[in-house]
């Protein structure tokens, strides 16, 4: 009886790690998974610009410039987006405020930004806060991207297009809003004021040519290189 019984839980045993091993099998085949913030991981398909970044963007500049490995063809590091909060210094509140929405625009919590020398004509201290920031890499870079891309790029007024002079000459291109209410994610109602905001695009690229290749085939909206041309004269 003994014997029977120690087979019997060795063999439940062993069908209880068979379905755990296919069931992990599955997840991995349905895509990676995000833990949030009880721990739990939930499954989180590949975001669609990454995506399209790895079937086709890759393909399209390694036949354009001629690279012979694809680790070679400029990808996307990282997005840094800050903003300023002058008016903190007088309400701590609108530094919340500013948190708060930066949050909701990029999917996780901003660092706050200090002063690092005291300047007696703005009335600026050191250590005070004036700021805010949020360094976003991974899967959520790739989503960020997309909805500024598809959502709020579209609703600013009168656009007529990404300016290029935007890049530093080291393959890094800098994008100025005048606002943050283009972003669906904020709230216009409980918006207390108004903020522009900056936004560093980090890649790989050595030169501003490759990363403005990079950026347009992603789905940047630059300006026609035709109008540059002709403001210039």
């Amino acid at each position: 009886m003994a014997e029977d019984s120690s087979a019997e839980k060795a063999k439940a045993k062993a069908a209880s790690a068979k379905k755990a091993a296919l069931e992990a099998k599955a997840a991995k085949a349905a895509g990676p998974t995000m833990a949030v913030s009880d721990g739990r991981e939930v499954k989180h398909p590949i975001p669609r610009l990454k995506k399209f970044y790895l079937e086709q963007v890759v393909a399209a500049m390694m036949e354009k410039d001629g690279f012979r490995n694809p680790l070679q063809v400029p990808r996307l590091d990282k997005i840094v987006v800050n903003i300023g909060v002058s008016d903190a210094r007088d309400s701590i509140q609108m530094l919340d405020a500013a948190r708060e929405e930066l949050a909701m625009i990029t999917g996780q919590w901003p660092q706050v930004r200090k002063a690092r020398q005291s300047i007696s004509n703005f009335k600026l201290r050191q250590g005070m806060p004036i700021g805010v920031r949020a360094t976003i890499r991974g899967d959520r870079m790739w989503e960020f991207l997309d909805r500024l891309i598809s959502t709020a790029i579209p609703r600013i007024r009168d656009f007529r297009g990404l300016e290029p002079k935007g890049f530093d000459g080291t393959g890094n291109f800098n994008l100025g809003l005048r606002e943050q209410l283009i972003f669906p994610e904020v709230n216009v109602e409980k918006s207390p004021k108004q903020r522009g905001m900056n936004i560093s695009f980090i890649t790989t690229a050595r030169k501003d040519e490759c990363a403005f290749d990079l950026l347009k085939t992603l789905g940047f909206p630059f300006k026609q290189q035709k109008k540059l041309e002709a403001e210039g004269k």
